[in-house]
């Protein structure tokens, strides 16, 4: 699509129905495809809650991961208000409140025929609250990422991605959010490191398949905490992995880790 991809102050002055402003649930044929993550990442507990629409048809989950226990998730009692975050979900029960900035927007071409993307991620947010396992109470003061996503993506869409966040050598607070597969152009991407709330835009991700590592940064899967999902439904089809973890390494910015927490994904879906 001819002016993509943009990033930042630019994307506000595109002649496109973008956030906050009404999208169409239809264009050129495609579906609109639109969700809101938010991700709590640390060594005590980690979590993620999800809200999304596929055309008219919803989706919710969440999922919560102690160490050395098996994911615990599910697909009712979420709620979002504003940049608060809500799971009543009997035995699980979550009331967080993420510190949001503005966060990073990008609007990426996809597929051609007039597909786009927009995007706006966070991650390296500060995080307060608590989180209640079978009576349980974790008070949660942590850091954290946004996915803010809306657009007419591929009928057939694949990715790799990673969120985390976590410490530099320095003691830099950091996040980062790195993908492929989507929103993942040379330059104007979504791809993004953050240093103490600050963002740059970092090169072209470089995944391994199996999710053990991206760009410098080796990935040490917590046992049995992966979110895994396999559906086939003919018109709609999804294959998904999502396990959580810590990381070490170097950013690809350059800068070492002393600690690292988050998620990686692979994603392929039929929408």
């Amino acid at each position: 699509m001819d002016g993509l991809p943009v990033r930042g102050d630019g994307v506000a002055s595109l002649d496109l129905p973008l956030p906050p402003a009404r999208m169409p649930l239809l264009r050129r044929g495609r579906q609109l495809k639109r969700w809101r993550y938010v991700g709590v990442y640390g060594p005590e507990v980690m979590l993620c809650v999800g809200v999304a629409r596929i055309g008219v048809v919803p989706k919710r989950w969440w999922a919560v991961v102690l160490p050395g226990r098996p994911v615990r998730e599910g697909a009712r009692g979420v709620r979002f208000d504003g940049s608060r975050v809500v799971i009543d979900a009997g035995d699980v029960r979550a009331d967080l409140l993420v510190e949001e900035g503005d966060g990073v927007e990008s609007v990426n071409s996809h597929g051609g025929a007039g597909g786009y993307v927009w995007t706006r991620k966070q991650a390296g947010v500060p995080v307060r609250g608590w989180v209640e396992v079978d009576g349980r109470r974790l008070e949660v003061d942590a850091l954290g990422a946004v996915d803010e996503t809306a657009g007419y993506h591929a009928r057939h869409t694949s990715w790799l991605w990673s969120a985390g966040v976590g410490r530099g050598a320095g003691g830099e607070r950091v996040g980062w959010n790195l993908v492929t597969g989507v929103n993942d152009g040379p330059a104007g991407s979504e791809r993004t490191v953050w240093v103490e709330g600050g963002p740059v835009e970092v090169p072209p991700s470089d995944f391994a398949l199996d999710l053990s590592r991206v760009d410098g940064l080796s990935f040490d899967e917590w046992p049995d905490s992966a979110r895994v999902d396999d559906t086939n439904l003919l018109l709609f089809r999804s294959r998904y992995r999502q396990p959580f973890g810590s990381f070490s390494g170097t950013l690809p910015n350059g800068l070492e880790l002393a600690e690292g927490w988050g998620v990686m994904e692979s994603h392929e879906v039929v929408w």
